[in-house]
């Protein structure tokens, strides 16, 4: 099987996708990894592997803006409850095969729901994410991510 680097690329190759590929310091932080790429935080996607409280399944995967912190109840809500959790770092490498900090924003796991928050995809022309590593990232055109990802829009920011 592809790492999920190599996916990727693929994948957007595919679909003929405005991006680029920047090497860095492996880097989990939204923050720091923004600098290291030279984007801002609010352009960075930061995506996090959730489920229903106290539940296996559903799972979602939820991407925001670096520079936001998510909402449990908002994504409870989202997946048909009362509030999310966030997974462990072995069912999120299970699920995604990356490690938590270095997940794209992108599923390939039918059990997983894609849920982005509309404030990411409406601040830049251009989101920033990890790309399945700590050391790479892409910073892909957004309407493109749109269009490739075809995610569900949900609020899902706090505040």
């Amino acid at each position: 099987m592809q790492n999920m680097f190599d996916r990727l690329v693929a994948l957007l190759d595919a679909h003929a996708a405005t991006y680029r590929v920047l090497m860095h310091d492996a880097e989990g932080q939204s923050a720091r990894v923004a600098e290291l790429r030279g984007t801002e935080p609010g352009q960075g996607a930061k995506a996090m592997l959730c489920a229903l409280k106290g539940q296996a399944e559903p799972y979602a995967l939820v991407i925001l803006p670096g520079d936001q912190r998510l909402d449990m109840k908002k994504v409870g809500a989202a997946l048909g409850g009362k509030k999310a959790e966030l997974v462990n770092a072995q069912t999120a490498m299970q699920l995604t095969g990356c490690r938590i900090g270095a997940i794209p924003p992108f599923t390939f796991d039918e059990r997983i729901q894609l849920i982005v928050d509309p404030s990411l995809t409406t601040g830049y022309g251009e989101i920033a994410f990890n790309a399945g590593r700590l050391d790479a990232s892409m910073v892909l055109d957004t309407q493109d991510y749109l269009s490739i990802a075809k995610p569900r829009l949900v609020d899902i920011r706090q505040g």
